[in-house]
């Protein structure tokens, strides 16, 4: 059976035919447009590009917000126009197929579950460290959501009180010093406090890539911001275990890319700081094996699932 994964970002809108192995087989991207009615009419046009070359039972949408308990509204998505919005049933309609919801995160975790570095684990954990944190908890094959659909917003934990100031509203959140965007912030703090040399004294103001880029290449005081970024991971992975105790931990997104240069050091903090430290076993926490196509793949998993458990009534039919 094949099904359509769709990335709905907020700058482009990605879609995917992925088999029952988790293989793309094409896929198809348009730009995100800034209104709700506009923004399905391009998701399903993107949607009709594949189904129109392939047999498609069902449709999945990975979307980066809150999605309703039940995977059929988006309530809020801070960088697309949906609120409160019925998308599953408004597109449902449009396409004349099942479709599904489902958190971005949560999508990207389901991805790494059925196929990838977290196959057969009974309680997993993604974490994602991209521009901030997204986070999803997979136990006994099931994502767990939470009461309302919302959890777990593992970067929003306070961290730090009075902190870093975090877009959330918040101060300290771990994401603040856990992210492409704290890797940027912290080496800023270390260009300021000292005339150390560094090539980034070289831009007016090194982003997150700019700060690993130095950092690949042996800069000090980018390994030396790369150094607080495992720090902060590491706590982050001791939180994770204190409350879930995963089997294994997935780290994504963009920031992944860099594991080579923090990962060591993030395993290491974790083992010191976790409760009950030296006296119980730690959760294998290894890189993901699905980078941008994560989310697509999980969303038409989840699809083709739903499909599956009640072929009489289909999910969204």
């Amino acid at each position: 059976m094949l099904t359509i994964g769709v990335d709905v970002g907020g700058t482009s809108v990605r879609a995917a035919v992925v088999d029952q192995h988790g293989e793309v087989l094409e896929t198809h991207r348009v730009p995100t447009p800034s209104g709700g009615p506009e923004l399905n009419d391009a998701i399903a046009s993107t949607v009709r590009v594949l189904s129109d070359r392939y047999p498609v039972a069902a449709v999945g949408l990975a979307v980066a917000g809150f999605v309703s308990e039940d995977r059929r509204m988006v309530r809020f998505a801070p960088h697309l126009a949906w609120r409160h919005v019925a998308v599953a049933d408004e597109l449902s309609a449009q396409l004349g197929l099942p479709v599904v919801l489902e958190h971005d995160a949560n999508a990207a975790a389901i991805a790494e579950h059925r196929f990838g570095a977290a196959i057969g684990a009974r309680v997993a954990a993604l974490v994602a460290i991209g521009t901030g944190i997204g986070a999803a908890l997979v136990i006994d094959g099931e994502v767990f959501r939470g009461a309302r659909g919302v959890a777990p917003e593992l970067g929003h934990l306070r961290v730090v009180p009075d902190g870093r100031q975090c877009s959330c509203g918040k101060r300290g959140c771990l994401e603040r010093y856990c992210s492409g965007t704290a890797l940027a912030a912290t080496a800023a703090e270390l260009l300021r406090a000292g005339d150390e040399p560094s090539v980034l004294r070289e831009l007016a103001e090194p982003t997150g890539v700019d700060v690993a880029e130095a950092a690949e290449a042996g800069d000090p005081l980018a390994r030396r911001a790369m150094a607080d970024l495992a720090r902060w991971l590491g706590e982050g992975l001791a939180l994770v275990a204190d409350v879930y105790d995963p089997e294994v931990v997935v780290i994504a997104g963009g920031v992944s890319s860099s594991a080579h240069l923090y990962l060591d050091a993030a395993r290491e903090h974790y083992a010191r700081t976790v409760t009950g430290a030296g006296h119980r076993p730690l959760a294998d926490v290894v890189v993901a094996r699905y980078g941008d196509p994560a989310a697509m793949i999980g969303a038409a998993a989840l699809a083709r699932e739903h499909v599956l458990q009640a072929p009489k009534a289909p999910f969204g039919g």
